[in-house]
């Protein structure tokens, strides 16, 4: 069993492995381990999130009267932009192998007017665990549907061999296949009746062979698609238009019926085609949307951003008005309430709510008493030094200067960063934030973006060549720049 399905198990069946050591899943060291592959620095950050996810394993052992009534410790993450707040989220959240969301609370501000409803963040999270589980389902039933598409083709190619022609009737036309050769051109000796049946199985197998080669991707075929009657539906004047348009015609495919139409294409587009209609005659959607609403309910992650622009409950009109109204929609949501999907209902008690803000003109104190209550764990994310930036280029499996590597390498061009040219890098953007607006880490982007610009614009020209990047290059590129206080607030 997989980890998605072991986490989507019913807690009966994990009773026996409660005793061992591992039954649990990563220890809380070792996902900040797994964490510290991506992130730098942010260890408290790290630990608190670790622990969050170490008490949904331990929940899913104890006893069924106790297990309904722990609810999930949300947590407040406060720190400047740029520091990895959304980073961590998301990566715990691949760790769990759990459905994740993110949200910004100023998309709900002025609800009914040009907001949105509050609750559509738990439809998105159902639509995000469906879409995972059909992707794991898909990839269990790729082979199989990857041949069936392949029969359907061969049978576009040379149409299945009759088994019984009946008296009188007209013999089925042959398609001729010029692609062919050998015993499939040779005249059918007519005194052996079971020579028509040797002779397809012969061509039929030589055309399986061309197409496993891709002798026949660029061969025309006609393939019969079905395709909805379903009128075109515009926009609606109430509620969100996207969505009311989407659901309306989610009803209407519904109601119409299909309607078969011929399209000419490539034998390599057409077995995308045929692949994707086998996938979806063999996956099972209403158990893949079952074990999706459990899967939300219990291991699902929201993660909400920009919590501090909806602070504010002292005023009594203007802005104000709307954030705490949005804090107020908010509440239920995290407290644990029932939200009706297209796909049936889902409690939200288990939900984890990771949520997250700047907090520089408000604090935390700013929100309502009852949503502070909702984020008992609250943990300050630390401004990066630069220090953090040599790190951030360097450590992390992603770091920014191996993609930039991997990118140029692509043109033939090799490309080295020496410790003193990542350094003078890190220092810039270290100034810059703080000459400027702190950025934090995504100072690195526009900088080293501005280093290598016309390395990537140059680099047909340089192919074979060897570029290295070091105090000197970086200085050349950014010198003026960085001296021009007014012109880098533009250009970094």
């Amino acid at each position: 069993m997989s980890g998605e399905e072991a986490e989507r198990a019913d807690i009966e069946d994990d009773q026996d492995d409660a005793g061992k050591p591992d039954s649990l899943g990563l220890t809380p060291r070792q996902i900040v381990e797994e964490l510290d592959r991506y992130i730098i620095g942010q260890t408290d950050a790290k630990k608190m999130v670790a622990i969050a996810l170490r008490n949904r394993a331990r929940r899913r052992h104890l006893e069924p009267e106790l297990r309904d009534e722990v609810n999930p410790k949300n947590i407040l993450m406060i720190g400047p932009t740029g520091v990895g707040k959304t980073e961590i989220a998301r990566r715990l959240a691949r760790l769990a192998h759990a459905p994740f969301l993110k949200v910004e609370a100023t998309k709900y501000t002025e609800v009914g007017y040009v907001g949105r409803d509050v609750e559509g963040m738990v439809r998105d999270l159902v639509d995000m665990a469906i879409n995972m589980l059909r992707e794991e389902r898909r990839a269990e039933v790729i082979e199989p549907a990857c041949r069936r598409a392949d029969e359907r083709v061969l049978d576009l190619l040379l149409p299945p061999r009759p088994r019984q022609r009946r008296a009188g009737a007209p013999a089925a036309r042959r398609v001729e296949l010029d692609e062919t050769e050998g015993d499939a051109a040779e005249p059918l000796p007519e005194e052996e009746p079971t020579a028509p049946a040797q002779r397809w199985a012969r061509t039929r197998e030589k055309l399986h062979a061309q197409l496993q080669q891709g002798l026949l991707d660029d061969r025309t075929v006609e393939v019969e698609m079905r395709r909805s009657g379903t009128p075109m539906i515009g926009g609606m004047m109430f509620g969100n238009p996207a969505e009311m348009e989407i659901e309306l015609r989610g009803m209407m495919e519904r109601l119409m019926p299909q309607q078969p139409k011929k399209v000419e294409m490539t034998i390599r587009e057409a077995r995308d085609v045929l692949t994707d209609e086998e996938v979806e005659k063999m996956l099972d959607m209403d158990k893949i949307v079952r074990e999706a609403l459990k899967l939300a309910e219990q291991s699902g992650i929201i993660f909400v951003d920009e919590m501090d622009k909806i602070a504010g409950r002292h005023a009594g009109v203007g802005p104000d008005v709307s954030r705490e109204g949005v804090q107020r929609d908010i509440l239920p949501i995290v407290e644990g309430c029932t939200v009706f999907t297209k796909h049936g209902m889902i409690t939200t008690e288990h939900i984890l709510f990771v949520a997250a803000g700047a907090f520089h003109a408000t604090k935390p104190s700013d929100l309502i008493p009852e949503l502070q209550g909702r984020f008992p764990l609250r943990v300050q994310l630390t401004s990066l030094t630069v220090e953090d930036f040599r790190r951030i280029l360097t450590e992390p499996e992603n770091a920014l200067t191996r993609q930039y590597q991997a990118l140029l390498r692509t043109e033939g061009v090799e490309v080295e960063f020496t410790k003193d040219g990542i350094a003078e890098i890190a220092q810039t953007a270290s100034r810059v934030n703080e000459q400027s607006e702190n950025i934090g880490a995504r100072r690195l982007y526009t900088v080293l973006e501005k280093v290598t610009e016309d390395l990537s614009y140059e680099a047909p020209e340089h192919a074979g060549r060897k570029i290295v990047i070091d105090t000197d290059y970086v200085r050349s590129h950014l010198g003026d720049i960085v001296k021009d206080v007014d012109l880098s607030k533009f250009i970094l």
